[in-house]
């Protein structure tokens, strides 16, 4: 507590003090004033005249009781509104206390530290609302930090690489700190006015999340080779460039999505809501599009020589099914 605040808690109880007195004194004579001899002067017997002056001041000592009852009543709100300000004040301090700690721990060299503290920031964030939007910030910049897919940079990778590495491991096992932090950003609810999250020229290949909620997020030029996304929702997201080759998306929501350029050679996008969605110059070839929704979708451009659709597969109007043509006999890849 400061010193300012200090002198104004007692400044304000003196006043209450000084204020609860004046009620004391004076608010039983406002309310029944003492009988006077001209009030008395009519009544003739003095046993008579002592007992309304006894009822009278009877009536005051009621109205004083009841001064002492608010008065007290007070004192019981403004308790309770300090020990709740106190918890409040309690609460903030632990929470700072706790948000330190986990991020001090996120930047540790230890793997297993560092997985610890990603795990305290998802508690922060589901305890503190008003810490959601900061804390899915420095995931997405730990993700961007210890993931990095140079696309662009003198000695960055070729990007899309020729062909998908499938002897990468899954990346819970390859880096599980990177698999928890998206796992946690997939969990965090969202704030309603909440930055978009920035995760482009990440390198994601084999990542597994399940309805996961990735909204509005920047994944530009991201590998995401041979990733497991079933269920998860990347509305309005921006995967310009992505590879998702070989991926698993079946049942993920992409509407109002920038997918031009991805490449989704080989993968499984059975069920995906592509509704409203920008594909311009993106290749499905060789995907499986069973009961995939592209209603309303820019498909200018899009490649889908050997994909492979069901009667379920919803297309724009006016869309040319002799797009998917594949080989005869051949079949999806079963994912």
């Amino acid at each position: 507590m400061t010193r300012s605040t200090f002198w104004r808690l007692v400044a304000g109880g003196i006043v209450f003090v000084a204020l609860a007195i004046v009620c004391l004194t004076l608010a039983p004579g406002w309310f029944h004033p003492s009988l006077t001899d001209a009030d008395l002067r009519g009544v003739g017997s003095a046993e008579t005249r002592i007992g309304l002056q006894q009822a009278q001041a009877q009536l005051q000592n009621n109205v004083r009781g009841t001064v002492l009852q608010a008065i007290a009543g007070v004192l019981v709100v403004a308790g309770a509104a300090a020990t709740w300000r106190q918890v409040h004040v309690n609460r903030e301090g632990q929470l700072t206390e706790r948000f330190t700690r986990a991020v001090d721990h996120v930047g540790s060299e230890n793997r297993d530290v560092r997985i610890g503290g990603l795990y305290a920031l998802e508690r922060v964030a589901r305890n503190s609302p008003a810490d959601r939007d900061t804390i899915q910030f420095l995931l997405a910049t730990f993700v961007r930090t210890h993931a990095p897919w140079a696309v662009g940079a003198p000695d960055g990778p070729e990007h899309p690489t020729p062909t998908v590495d499938e002897s990468v491991s899954w990346l819970q096992v390859r880096a599980p700190d990177i698999q928890a932090a998206l796992d946690i950003l997939g969990r965090v609810p969202c704030s309603k006015n909440r930055p978009r999250l920035y995760l482009s020229r990440v390198d994601l290949r084999s990542l597994q999340l399940h309805n996961a909620r990735l909204v509005d997020t920047q994944l530009r030029h991201a590998n995401l080779a041979r990733a497991w996304l079933r269920g998860v929702r990347m509305d309005s997201s921006d995967l310009k460039g992505t590879d998702l080759r070989r991926a698993n998306l079946e049942g993920a929501v992409f509407r109002n999505a920038n997918l031009g350029g991805v490449q989704f050679a080989g993968a499984r996008v059975r069920g995906v809501d592509f509704r409203e969605a920008d594909l311009t110059g993106a290749d499905l070839g060789g995907a499986d599009v069973c009961g995939a929704d592209f209603r309303g979708a820019n498909l200018t451009g899009t490649a889908f020589a050997g994909a492979f659709a069901d009667g379920a597969t919803r297309w724009p109007d006016g869309f040319d099914t002799g797009r998917l043509t594949r080989p005869a006999g051949e079949k999806p890849h079963a994912r």
